[in-house]
């Protein structure tokens, strides 16, 4: 059975920016949006601080916008939390993160000084005796950066401190992602007071093959549950999980392994590569930039995403903004300890209005069948397909196996195979298929295993630049079902629960 959770949405946003305003895929914004600075729990309200242009909807300018909101689907947006305003961040207040020390929320984050480099800066609530519960302002010091980079480290090309976490040693680390000669890197620093940092002599992880790594994200993982963790648990039935976006490519990557934390070093599990190709992929789309976080309230990991879209500057313009997030997703590791799976957070439920459904009904080869009665411009859908039997499936070239979007590109929904495809149109031209989405399953064989293609085909759509994506996913050669249970693929080559 393949469990698939899909949202469509149209594209038409208020031109003006309201108080507030509900979400289902996208987080409004009246100007630029990039990636996601970190979400954080104070007292019951969530904060999300995000890259925000104030003054055009275009990239550049950046500052931190950030919003609020008490159940991740409804926010109310509040003035900056980080402008352009001294020498070490005159030219942009870039990626970062809050992390909680001594009860109070802290702001590490890259700034571009007056020289152009990337350096790492902290800010404080501005207020410390309740005045300011929302955490409208924040100071930065003068003793700003505390942390610059060497010799070795290209100026332009080390930012993005993850959420810190603290070791048994008592000291605070952070990870940044670094270009080092070459070669991609996440360097680790500690600290004893949050404020006198020292890079560490070994990275937490590194590659010859991938270029410049940005946003790192690096948190535990349970083996046992789906809750999530703390960034500083390293005890018990665990794992961590590197997370890495590649400019490279624009996409983001995770590494799933063990941290060492006598040496400050991450150990990828047997099998990995030093090559991003094999590593599975976060997302799949035009989505960047992912940042997850530990939401106390409820005991999950919540992971977010920047969604750069597909359309042109000129549009943009014309629409005065661009970039939205992700609707948040819960984020646990699957029994096989390794993948990630996830899926929206239950409370997107709340925004559901009336049900459609579709029970028990056979699909014949070659046939369509219309889902009447959506008559709103968005829809939020569940879907399940049972297989009768992998009997039939296709042998799959294992040359597809890094770049499986090159079969989506060749065999499109229409091409029969052996075992697909099925899958669903959605956003088409009423009473005709003249324009659609696709998002379609294909069965393959490889070795001892059966492998589900997903494909999301894009090219029936005028809302959106060509693009077709594609992943694959191995299941057991004794399973008669495929199961599912994410909103987004999430792994290239490993077994699928069963």
């Amino acid at each position: 059975m393949t469990k698939l959770h899909y949202i469509c949405v149209n594209r038409s946003v208020p031109k003006t920016k309201p108080k507030s305003l509900t979400v289902i895929v996208s987080f409004w914004t009246k100007r630029n949006d990039r990636t996601v600075e970190t979400v954080c729990v104070f007292s019951p309200i969530y904060h999300l601080f995000y890259q925000y242009n104030p003054v055009g909807p275009l990239w550049g300018n950046l500052a931190w916008g950030h919003s609020i909101s008490t159940d991740l689907v409804h926010w109310e947006a509040l003035d900056l939390a980080l402008d352009r305003s001294d020498s070490f961040d005159i030219n942009g207040c870039w990626s970062g993160s809050v992390t909680f020390v001594a009860g109070e929320p802290v702001i590490l984050y890259t700034g571009i000084d007056d020289k152009h480099r990337n350096v790492q800066n902290i800010a404080f609530p501005g207020s410390t005796n309740g005045s300011d519960p929302l955490f409208r302002e924040w100071t930065k010091p003068d003793y700003n950066p505390i942390m610059v980079p060497g010799d070795e480290i290209d100026p332009k090309n080390f930012r993005d401190p993850t959420t810190c976490w603290i070791s048994e040693d008592g000291y605070w680390r952070t990870a940044v992602g670094a270009n080092l000669e070459g070669r991609a890197e996440v360097l680790l620093y500690k600290s004893k007071d949050f404020i006198n940092w020292k890079r560490n002599e070994s990275p937490l992880h590194k590659s010859l093959s991938s270029g410049m790594w940005e946003c790192p994200d690096f948190f535990p993982v349970s083996l046992s549950s789906k809750e999530g963790l703390d960034s500083s648990v390293n005890t018990g039935n665990i794992k961590h999980v590197l997370k890495l976006s590649l400019m490279k490519t624009l996409q983001d990557y995770y590494v799933v392994g063990t941290y060492d934390e006598m040496k400050d070093v991450f150990i990828p599990d047997e099998g990995y590569e030093d090559d991003y190709r094999t590593w599975p992929m976060m997302d799949y789309g035009h989505i960047y930039g992912s940042k997850s976080f530990f939401d106390d309230k409820k005991n999950r990991r919540v992971v977010w995403a920047w969604v750069n879209e597909s359309d042109s500057e000129s549009d943009d313009v014309l629409r005065g903004w661009s970039g939205i997030q992700t609707f948040p997703r819960a984020l646990w590791l699957d029994n096989n300890g390794k993948q990630l799976l996830q899926w929206p957070i239950e409370e997107i439920e709340s925004l559901r209005k009336q049900q459609i459904q579709l029970l028990d009904y056979e699909l014949q080869s070659g046939t369509q069948y219309e889902i009447a009665g959506i008559l709103g411009t968005q829809a939020d859908i569940e879907i399940e397909f049972e297989l009768p039997s992998l009997e039939g499936a296709e042998s799959l070239d294992n040359s597809l196996l890094l770049d499986p979007s090159k079969l989506c590109n060749e065999i499109g929904p229409f091409d029969k195979g052996g075992i697909g495809p099925f899958g669903l149109f959605v956003l088409t031209s009423d009473n005709d298929l003249e324009e659609y989405t696709a998002i379609y399953f294909r069965i393959y064989r490889s070795s001892e295993n059966y492998m589900a293609l997903m494909c999301s085909d894009l090219r029936r759509c005028s809302f959106v630049q060509l693009h077709v994506l594609g992943n694959s996913h191995h299941t057991t050669q004794s399973s008669q079902t495929l199961q599912e249970e994410r909103e987004f693929t999430s792994q290239l080559m490993e077994p699928l629960s069963v």
